[in-house]
């Protein structure tokens, strides 16, 4: 890693911490296949077990069933299982309407048009300002529905939506409806509980958390499971509950429960640092006439959305790399795409505005001097860019 390198792109990924590092280095020792019954197979088994209960405990669940915790490839998987999995286990009973954002990460937008192209029918409630329109969301059951999924924290913006409040809307009108949430940039950036989010299946992953990339997992209601209504829809040997079939990824899980572990005990003095740092990051670039893009109501510690006077943000972006600053201007996940920002255009800004947006995210490991170094590139940016456009 580049000593001299300021990363400010915690959203798209998290450095390992070193309680991930070392759970991983001792996982490599154990090379037994979890599903064996032998003394190998149960050695695995066991450090599964426990990597599930501290995933399971960083969520907030004192007591929970293996089959609570299903452990995948990522955080797009875990979503995936969750919308696919619950439309397709209720296909036959139930009508073929389905609640979302209009900001989803596009783990869930492209799984939602997805289930449009085969003929369901999807809303998307506006979340104009970083907030999620709730008169809209009671509008739109006015008809049955099958699936809601709301995002907890909006990846490019920070908003943090009132999801307890829209899942309880949703089961108080459709008890039987299922609800997801994609928590990915909510989990160990906010304190929730899974018994009041009021969500069936929440989605998390482990790179966000300072684990590893390539795991993920998906909690799974007591009232799911018992009414069978997930389905899996990656079959084979009936690893994880029989819910997401596949040889278990123990380095990976191990790392994952490692670091919720680590990440669960310093939560609170963790979200104070990172809420201090953002907050100086947006007075000193508000200070230079930047446009902070301030979400209505709760906004996550980590995430920091702040607009350019007419420079692409790509622009910008390929300048502050060149000076060991790293952030980004948007999901990771579609970095490369030639579309703009839906996030953002639902957010409220203009589609010039959307091109010439940075987001800077931060994590535990960063410090008051990453801030100023990225005022100071900011800054120098501006001049030689402005000055290269005249």
């Amino acid at each position: 890693m580049n000593e001299n390198r300021v990363y400010l792109d915690n959203s798209a990924t998290t450095p390992l911490c070193e309680g991930a590092r070392h759970a991983m280095t001792e996982a490599m020792e154990c090379f037994g296949n979890p599903s064996s019954l032998h003394s190998a197979g149960y050695e695995a088994h066991k450090l599964l077990d426990g990597a599930r209960k501290s995933v399971a405990a960083s969520m907030g669940l004192r007591s929970y069933k293996n089959e609570q915790i299903v452990f995948t490839s990522c955080g797009s998987e875990a979503s995936s299982l969750a919308i696919f999995g619950s439309v397709f286990a209720k296909e036959r009973k139930v009508g073929n309407r389905i609640l979302t954002t209009d900001c989803e990460h596009p783990a869930v937008e492209m799984a939602m048009r997805r289930l449009e192209a085969h003929g369901f029918e999807v809303v998307r409630i506006p979340t104009r300002g970083g907030a999620l329109d709730l008169d809209a969301l009671e509008n739109a059951l006015d008809k049955p529905i099958q699936l809601a999924s709301f995002m907890m924290v909006n990846n490019e913006t920070g908003a943090r939506f009132e999801v307890e409040k829209a899942f309880a809307l949703v089961k108080e009108k459709y008890p039987d409806a299922t609800t997801h949430c994609d928590a990915v940039q909510g989990f160990l950036k906010e304190s929730f509980n899974i018994s009041q989010l009021g969500a069936d299946m929440v989605s998390v992953s482990a790179h966000k958390i300072h684990g590893p990339k390539g795991v993920g997992a998906l909690y799974v209601s007591p009232d799911v499971i018992k009414k069978r209504n997930l389905v899996p829809f990656l079959v084979g040997g009936g690893q994880e509950s029989g819910l997401r079939s596949g040889t278990e990824n123990m380095i990976g899980v191990c790392g994952f429960g490692a670091a919720a572990e680590e990440g669960i005990a310093t939560l609170a003095s963790d979200l104070e640092h990172m809420r201090t740092l953002r907050d100086a990051a947006a007075q000193k670039l508000s200070d230079m006439g930047l446009k902070i893009n301030l979400p209505q109501g709760k906004r996550a510690p980590h995430i920091l959305s702040v607009t350019l006077p007419n420079i692409k943000s790509e622009t910008m972006l390929h300048f502050l790399s060149s000076v060991g600053v790293c952030v980004s201007s948007g999901s990771a996940c579609s970095s490369h795409s030639k579309t703009q920002s839906s996030s953002l255009l639902a957010f409220g800004l203009t589609p010039a505005e959307a091109d010439s947006t940075i987001r800077i995210s931060f994590s535990r490991f960063n410090t008051a001097e990453d801030v100023d170094t990225l005022v100071a590139a900011v800054e120098r940016g501006l001049m030689m860019l402005v000055r290269i456009k005249r």
